[in-house]
This record gives C-alpha cells, sequence and structure tokens, in this order.
C-alpha cells in the first residue's frame, strides 16, 4: 500500500497504473509525480531520476517512464504537513 499525495489515504499498489486512475477518496490523480518515489522537491526537476523529462504539473497525472509509488510511512507524511504549514506562514 502507499498513501495518496492529496489526501492521505490507502491507495493499493498495482502491476502498472494508467493515467486515468484516481483515489477513490479524492479524485487526484494516482499516477502523477507526487505520488512517485522519485519525487524529491529540492532536486533538479523535483525529480530523482536523472533522465526522466521535466513535467510542469507535478498533480496531474503523466506518461512519466519511471513511475513507480512512493511508499511512504505516517512519519513521512507528518513531516510533509509540517513543512507545508512552515511555508505558508512565509506566503505573502
Amino acid at each position: 500500500m502507499f498513501r495518496c499525495f492529496h489526501c492521505g489515504s490507502d491507495i493499493e499498489l498495482q502491476e502498472k497504473f494508467s493515467r486515468s486512475d484516481v483515489c477513490r477518496r479524492c479524485g487526484s490523480a494516482i499516477r502523477c509525480c507526487r505520488n512517485c518515489r522519485f519525487y524529491d522537491r529540492p532536486s533538479h526537476n523535483q525529480c530523482l531520476e536523472p533522465a526522466a523529462e521535466w513535467v510542469s504539473d507535478k498533480e496531474r497525472s503523466n506518461f512519466c517512464e519511471y513511475f513507480e509509488p512512493s511508499v511512504r510511512t505516517h512519519a513521512n507524511l507528518r513531516s510533509e504537513e509540517a513543512k507545508k504549514k512552515w511555508d505558508s506562514l512565509f506566503k505573502k
């Protein structure tokens, strides 16, 4: 299992996800950068896979050949939520 980047609900792992697969709870795209194990905000192109092409909208489904579901722990999700709250403090 892994968790939806948007709502945190559990998603069953499958052999392959299609571009049309969405989270049952919130409707967000499953096959998107934010759900990929290679997604890394501070990295070049926000991706740890050096051969991956640039994707402008990380929350929409795409055709990236390197997509692998990110199996995040609950602690990682809490850390991401804390970072979002911290970042929102400094937005105008």
